[in-house]
């Protein structure tokens, strides 16, 4: 059946509802991106701004302590001039250190909502989803594992759920959209592979995911809660919450590098920077000792091992 025409003398062709729309959707979600990128960048000049700021008070609080050393030389004592001008400093210092961090973290809100209304946007989307290559799945994945976002705790702040090495509260349900390991069932072995969540039926408690890597297009497998294992959504800061890290000789469970399969491993040295990723040691028994040499991977796939024995 051919498209309706319209009566008037322009003979255009009218859209159905669905693709109208789509394109409505399409059209707002372009616009608040463009207006979260406009505030970004705004955000950007402030914490510069911010950071200039401070570090003319860090050079102010230098100099201080350089005189006062000078004079104490001959005084032996700090004077009541230099203890108010330095409590007065370091307080400022401290204003302006906060002020930076809490633009920090609106900025990282920003980018955080762009990414998911992009990831949204790939979603809803009608088209298929494209089989990648090899090298190109494997860059994509190093690449949300670099950009993923770092918690920045307020003092006297605990890190969230699902940052780091913090597991997921026990009724977290995963959203349309995220990666997860998921224990999947195949050739009667059971291996844990990376997924993207598809839906979650509330009546059944059992979830939809996608291999991610599946040769063919989509490779879905429907599982039980407790097949999957939601990954990090934020890096912990080993500088400020290293008890959100797994520690040395923690059994958990690795991407191995350059595949999408996870497979139990030891910590071998947590990071030691925001940037650094986990050094581990995957079981191995092709090894004298069963484990490989050190190799790393980043935190956004070293997730919790329940198994405590070694296969």
């Amino acid at each position: 059946m051919g498209r309706t025409k319209t009566n008037s003398g322009g003979g255009g062709s009218s859209q159905s509802p669905l693709t109208s729309d789509n394109s409505t959707s399409t059209a707002a979600a372009e616009t608040r991106i463009k207006d979260l990128l406009k505030e970004l960048y705004e955000l950007i000049h402030q914490i510069q701004d911010e950071r200039a700021q401070g570090e003319h008070n860090l050079t102010n609080i230098s100099k201080t302590h350089e005189r006062m050393q000078q004079e104490q030389k001959s005084k032996n004592e700090i004077t009541p001039y230099y203890k108010n001008k330095l409590k007065g400093l370091y307080k400022t210092a401290m204003q302006d250190a906060e002020l930076e961090a809490e633009l920090l973290r609106k900025a990282l809100d920003k980018i955080t909502e762009v990414k998911s209304i992009r990831e949204n946007r790939r979603l809803d989307s009608d088209r298929p989803k494209p089989i990648m290559r090899r090298g190109v799945l494997m860059s994509m994945l190093q690449q949300n594992a670099q950009t993923l976002p770092l918690w920045v705790s307020k003092p006297g702040e605990r890190p969230p759920p699902l940052c780091g090495a913090m597991s997921a509260d026990s009724n977290y349900v995963a959203k349309p959209g995220d990666k997860v390991a998921a224990r999947v069932k195949s050739d009667e072995e059971e291996n844990w592979i990376l997924a993207e969540v598809v839906n979650f039926n509330q009546s059944s408690n059992k979830y939809d995911v996608d291999d991610i890597d599946a040769d063919e297009g989509k490779e879905r497998h429907t599982l039980s809660k407790r097949r999957i294992v939601p990954l990090p959504i934020w890096k912990a800061n080993p500088e400020t919450d290293p008890d959100a890290l797994f520690m040395k000789d923690t059994l958990v469970l690795a991407l191995y590098p350059q595949t999408t399969c996870f497979y139990r491993a030891l910590i071998h040295e947590p990071p030691k920077k925001p940037q650094d990723d986990y050094s581990v040691l995957f079981e191995d028994t092709s090894y004298p000792d069963g484990y490989s040499p050190p190799l790393l991977v980043a935190q956004r796939y070293v997730i919790c091992c329940k198994e405590d024995k070694k296969k």
